[in-house]
């Protein structure tokens, strides 16, 4: 789970992203208000309860309808109050959360933190909205950033790896086509020990994939291609045969990868 916050229109709004993706705070939001009214006082509006339904409806597969209907029926009456924590308890909903703790506060999905936008203001929700998109589109540029930085690093080492290939496997005199053909197979080796097959068998099993095998790689196999095409070239100056290499490289893309996939910084940068 990790932290951002977004301004709007001077009021600092925290955002909590996590596996279960983006949720925006109400409690955040609020401020923008100067306590004019609650959280619970939306919630409790029938509109509000037929927009939370519907939202449910569409992306929670476990959403507890026979405790919506319940609710539905009673919202909207002078003397009913519904909190947060209610509305979770009986329908089962994952689109407001009420947490405590370190990121204590109400917290909702950013379909429903931009419809609880509106009852602020309209002006607000623009703002809201602006703001956080901008803050998904700085996200998404320092991830490419990364990814880019990795298959620069990956071509950077693919030279030294083929510098290795010509010095050590590639004999005198020997035809472009051959030479090539060296290349492809060194290239190959290592989309096995990674991908587990050859860039003709992918691409086979992905024929209509814009690019190649690589070029469809996550940040984490870039990572362990960049160390596999190092490791690689020390092989080959070692003279260690294909078969070999292949082995320990095999087995060093699992390790690497295993590390990786459970790194949490690598997570949250994903997130």
């Amino acid at each position: 789970m990790s932290k951002s916050s977004i301004d709007v229109k001077g009021t600092p709004v925290a955002i909590l992203s996590g596996k279960d993706g983006d949720y925006i705070s109400l409690t955040d939001m609020l401020r923008a208000k100067d306590g004019e009214f609650f959280i619970s006082d939306w919630l409790r509006n029938r509109n509000t309860v037929e927009f939370l339904g519907i939202w449910e409806s569409v992306f929670n597969p476990a959403f507890n309808y026979g405790g919506f209907a319940i609710i539905r029926s009673k919202a909207g009456l002078n003397s009913y109050k519904l909190s947060v924590k209610e509305w979770v308890a009986q329908t089962n909903a994952i689109g407001l959360k009420a947490t405590t703790g370190r990121y204590g506060g109400t917290y909702a999905h950013p379909d429903i933190a931009f419809e609880f936008g509106m009852w602020i203001s309209p002006e607000f929700k623009i703002y809201l909205v602006k703001e956080f998109r901008r803050l998904k589109e700085e996200e998404n540029d320092r991830l490419q950033l990364g990814w880019n930085l990795q298959r620069t690093l990956a071509k950077i080492n693919y030279r030294i790896h083929t510098d290795a290939i010509k010095e050590t496997l590639i004999p005198p005199s020997v035809t472009k086509a051959q030479a090539n053909w060296v290349y492809a197979s060194e290239a190959d080796l290592l989309n096995v020990a990674l991908f587990g097959k050859t860039a003709a068998q992918w691409r086979d099993a992905h024929p209509d994939a814009d690019g190649n095998v690589r070029d469809q790689a996550t940040l984490e196999q870039l990572v362990v291609l960049t160390n596999l095409e190092s490791l690689n070239a020390v092989f080959i100056r070692h003279g260690l045969p294909a078969p070999e290499r292949l082995l320990k490289l095999n087995e060093i893309a699992i390790t690497q990868m295993r590390t990786l996939l459970a790194e949490p910084n690598l997570k949250r940068l994903k997130a």
